[in-house]
């Protein structure tokens, strides 16, 4: 791979488990030094224990002040060419039912996560004339969906941030783009899963059924998928690529 890998140093937030895992595996595997960000630090250990990444950093994406203090000590072992802003979260609950707090919460972690490690790398980037950008959104960020739509709401935010950056930064050799998965088999999938069975009778194929009947290929994405798109972003054939939202879906958009 040429362009920023292999001698890239990635930076992924909520890195490690799921598709965060994932692309930290990818990546490394492309020859970049990775360092996986996240709240759990066993969880974090098992990352860089597994070799899907090399380092590690202990922060909430919505603790501003905490989250630029790990970056910054990331980058202080390497100048960070790569930011995947993947930490998220999803709450479900009906619109009449979804307060303030629900909103807020879905804000903070999915729109102003994004906010606070873009903020925290994009100084040294520009300085740099380069780097990439990736946020991962969802399809949600691009459709809506019944019963989550604080969530919708905060995923939308994230394009729009994506698509208006984008503009800004076309002259200086940083990218921005969202990566949009659908329905994919991680542990955020399997909570949704969880409730739907506690909250309708259905049995657990029954309600995965219900989630993979959106993807007209009729099943779940795997994380792996989502992190190949964010390795091709990442590549010097991406280089005319920004203010995207890629779908990772199926079809379903």
């Amino acid at each position: 791979m040429s362009g920023l890998l292999p001698s890239a140093h990635a930076l992924i937030t909520g890195g490690g488990r799921g598709i965060g895992c994932a692309i930290a595996a990818e990546l490394t595997q492309a020859g970049a030094t990775v360092t996986v960000l996240g709240r759990n630090r066993s969880v974090l250990h098992e990352a860089v224990d597994t070799g899907a990444a090399q380092f590690m950093a202990v922060a909430d994406v919505t603790d501003q002040a905490g989250l630029t203090a790990a970056i910054a000590e990331a980058a202080a072992r390497q100048p960070i060419d790569i930011l995947i802003a993947n930490a998220g979260v999803a709450e479900s609950a009906p619109f009449a039912k979804s307060d303030a707090a629900l909103f807020q919460r879905m804000m903070d972690v999915n729109f102003m996560g994004v906010v606070h490690a873009v903020q925290a790398v994009l100084p040294a980037m520009r300085e740099r004339g380069r780097g990439r950008i990736i946020a991962i959104a969802s399809t949600a960020g691009l459709k809506g969906y019944p019963y989550v739509s604080a969530y919708v709401a905060a995923k939308h935010a994230v394009v729009g941030l994506v698509r208006s950056l984008a503009l800004e930064l076309a002259t200086t050799g940083v990218t921005v783009n969202a990566v949009c998965p659908g329905f994919t088999d991680t542990d955020l999938i399997a909570g949704s899963i969880d409730t739907i069975m506690k909250k309708t009778g259905r049995s657990r194929e029954q309600a995965l059924a219900e989630l993979a009947r959106h993807n007209p290929q009729g099943r779940l994405v795997t994380p792996a998928e989502v992190a190949d798109a964010v390795l091709w972003l990442c590549g010097a054939g991406a280089s005319a690529i920004t203010g995207q939202a890629i779908a990772v879906a199926g079809g379903e958009i």
